[in-house]
């Protein structure tokens, strides 16, 4: 398959609507992984210009991020001393060497970048709870609540459209995240079309460790979801 053909393939897989309230979630069968290289210089050069200005960073979850706030104030930790996962630490390179365990920062927060190249989110879950701030592009989050009751919306500029610029994520429910094509062009914007991409601030309350992050497993993932979603919503789960 040439490179024009899978990325059409690519686009049309995240550009399907997940739509909770029917049932439906973006196809699986038959469909290419979204790329999720990290090469930065194979990024479109609005993209290119972004990682730099921002001096953003790969993030283990997918996309690219860069830490823009750290809490100097310490509060009493209200989680477990021990880590929410393992496998997370082994990613991440284990926990920094200054955390103490009983205590966390009040708040935190980053830049979060989906990009062409990186355009996936994939499932995890926080102990803290983070509230999202839409800056650039357009995208689809994806939330499994305890119990596994599905939520799904678009997060971009169109407000009466129903898209969102604010959103918050509760600890311990399970979010991803993807790109969508850009919202288009009206006649007041003035301006030149935008590019596929995402870009957020995420503040996070208590402050994030990589200790309290926990990506989600296959076998998690299928014991939360009747066997159609699972099958619909594979695509967003870390290899």
């Amino acid at each position: 398959m040439d490179e024009s053909a899978a990325g059409q393939d690519t686009r049309s897989q995240l550009e399907v609507a997940v739509t909770v309230d029917s049932g439906q979630h973006p196809p699986t069968a038959d469909a290419p992984a979204p790329e999720t290289r990290r090469d930065a210089a194979a990024e479109p050069p609005q993209v290119q210009a972004t990682i730099r200005a921002l001096g953003l960073a790969p993030n283990i979850e997918g996309g690219y991020f860069a830490v823009t706030d750290l809490s100097s104030v310490l509060i009493p930790s209200p989680y477990p001393p021990t880590a929410l996962s393992e496998a997370t630490l082994a990613l991440a390179g284990e926990t920094r060497p200054s955390l103490d365990p009983a205590f966390r920062r009040l708040s935190s927060s980053i830049f979060y970048y989906l990009t062409p190249r990186c355009p996936v989110g994939s499932f995890h879950r926080n102990r803290s709870r983070i509230v999202h701030s839409w800056h650039r592009g357009r995208g689809r989050y994806v939330l499994i609540h305890p119990g596994g009751r599905l939520e799904s919306f678009i997060v971009g500029p169109d407000v009466l459209g129903g898209e969102r610029l604010q959103w918050v994520v509760e600890g311990g429910v399970w979010k991803a995240s993807h790109l969508l094509e850009p919202s288009p062009i009206r006649p007041d914007d003035g301006g030149s079309a935008p590019g596929k991409e995402l870009l957020i601030t995420e503040t996070v309350v208590p402050g994030f460790e990589y200790s309290d992050h926990e990506f989600l497993s296959r076998e998690q993932f299928a014991k939360l979801l009747s066997e159609g979603s699972a099958q619909e919503l594979q695509w967003l789960v870390r290899p």
